[in-house]
């Protein structure tokens, strides 16, 4: 069985991209304390972000299942 690894990727795509959490959360209209949450592995994105989410980061949604 594969291991989502979302958090990991959002930190990662953020990161590569040069987006603070703030600055991120903002762009998807979350707190920054959610974004901090995804990628503590606390929690993860509503799915029906996942779209906007591989749209602000320069990927495709397929890339957090990898």
């Amino acid at each position: 069985m594969k291991k989502v690894v979302i958090s990991e990727r959002i930190k990662n795509y953020r990161r590569e991209k040069r987006i603070t959490q703030e600055e991120f959360g903002e762009l998807m209209g979350v707190s920054p304390q959610a974004v901090s949450k995804w990628e503590r592995y606390e929690c993860y994105p509503d799915i029906t972000v996942l779209p906007d989410l591989a749209d602000v980061l320069s990927c495709s949604v397929c890339d957090f299942f990898e």
